[in-house]
């Protein structure tokens, strides 16, 4: 069967999986720190450039399907593999639940009567990630597709906006805007780059269906590398003008600065133009992760990490079976955030999806040094530091999420601990047993 993912297709995997509803609010959430936050999003670029350059390394020496969760299993064994699966895995449940969500909230901007009706609201969010489910199980030739044209149609909206601020707006409103007071300045970037790394969360999304892309070796470093530059690019650009446009304190204020701006600058119809690039910026980035959804899962089972059926694969060569369920537990997840009495549960798992993405970037950068070490390079070089650099900033985004996330996180990773020797009992493909 053709390989269904180019370049193209990788890129638009990772630009679509990293920019969803956060850059909407972001340049609100930034606002107190005028042209410093800039500066905060060169140093999270930074970090996610050397997350980037790691991935694409591994990538290049390892092409396998499930990306940092294969990097893992080669570098470290089945049980940490399988924790780097495990959560990595919950982090998509929990990705797709909140982004089918945030589509109904905007969705509302048309709809006004939606927001009257917790159960239509609820309808709505399960119709559209089982939509998106439908897309990716018919295959993933079709999901690429989807991924391709979401991600062209949400960057549009966001140039043209942000590009008339800069040219409408007062440029130097990002020197004026106060800066956070009573902080050193490095606390303040710290403060900065802990708001904006999460919006880079999903570089590694063109490493995991490794199997399904064409030259993977080739394709993927290339796909990490200018997607990553891409959504600087317009994450930088969107701070700037939408700061340029709106006073500071006016900013600080807004529930939807993108939308103020834009009415600003095209009445009524801005903000149903910013609402209708959210609402497709949304629907990319749902794809994105229901994509991955599949592929994750396969990968481990496939080293029976996970339960053998989660490894097969539908006459179009798509894991239908990884991507139903995960589509299912997304729905419970839906269901619950809807359900008045246990909305704490729905929060809970929400608040881990970004901690449980950073440590398959920690793990990652740490593989680099096995590998090279394996091979004999013992030296300082670049993918050593990039790889450093990468293990470095994912541990500091890690402990910048604070004590209660933290802990969440550890409870997550000791569930995974009781699952893997529960259930993980069966011999891998190589003969191995578990750990």
């Amino acid at each position: 069967m053709d390989k269904a993912l180019g370049f193209w297709r990788s890129w638009s995997l990772v630009v679509g999986t990293m920019i969803g509803s956060a850059v909407f609010m972001l340049p609100a959430v930034l606002a107190p720190y005028g042209g410093l936050s800039l500066v905060g999003w060169l140093v999270s670029a930074g970090g996610t450039l050397c997350i980037a350059f790691t991935l694409a390394a591994l990538a290049r020496r390892l092409p396998h399907i499930g990306g940092p969760y294969a990097y893992t299993l080669a570098a470290f064994g089945r049980l940490p593999a399988f924790l780097i699966g495990w959560g990595y895995w919950v982090s998509i449940w929990g990705a797709i639940a909140a982004v089918s969500v945030a589509f109904v909230g905007y969705l509302g901007v048309f709809v006004p009567g939606l927001a009257a009706s917790p159960v239509a609201q609820a309808s709505v969010s399960i119709g559209v990630v089982w939509l998106t489910v439908g897309v990716n199980v018919a295959g993933l030739r079709e999901a690429g597709a989807v991924q391709v044209v979401t991600t062209v149609l949400k960057l549009l909206p966001l140039v043209v906006v942000s590009s008339a601020g800069l040219v409408a707006g007062d440029p130097a409103a990002l020197v004026a805007a106060p800066t956070a007071p009573e902080s050193s300045l490095f606390l303040t970037l710290a403060g900065i780059v802990i708001l904006t790394m999460g919006a880079f969360i999903g570089v590694e999304a063109a490493t995991v269906p490794a199997d399904d892309t064409v030259d993977p070796g080739r394709t993927i470093p290339k796909a990490l590398v200018t997607g990553t530059i891409t959504v600087t690019i317009v994450y930088m650009l969107a701070t700037a003008g939408v700061m340029s446009l709106l006073p500071a304190a006016e900013l600080a204020a807004s529930d939807s600065p993108f939308s103020a701006a834009a009415e600003r600058l095209f009445g009524s119809f801005g903000s149903r133009l910013v609402a209708a690039g959210a609402i497709v910026s949304i629907l990319g980035a749902l794809n994105a992760n229901v994509l991955l959804s599949g592929q994750v899962p396969r990968a481990a089972a496939l080293d029976a990490l996970f339960p053998p059926f989660l490894a097969g694969l539908n006459r179009r060569g798509v894991p239908a079976r990884a991507i139903l369920f995960s589509g299912c537990v997304s729905t419970l997840l839906v269901s619950l955030n809807y359900t008045k009495g246990v909305v704490s549960a729905f929060e809970f798992l929400i608040a881990l999806t970004t901690l449980a993405t950073l440590v398959p970037y920690a793990a990652s950068g740490a593989a680099e040094w096995v590998m090279q070490r394996r091979e004999g390079r013992r030296g300082l070089n670049g993918l050593k530091l990039a790889a450093a650099g990468s293990a470095l900033f994912s541990v500091f985004a890690v402990l910048g999420s604070g004590l209660e996330t933290g802990l969440y996180g550890l409870l997550l990773f000791v569930a995974g601990l009781v699952v893997y020797r529960l259930f993980v009992a069966i011999p891998s493909r190589s003969g191995g047993k578990p750990a």
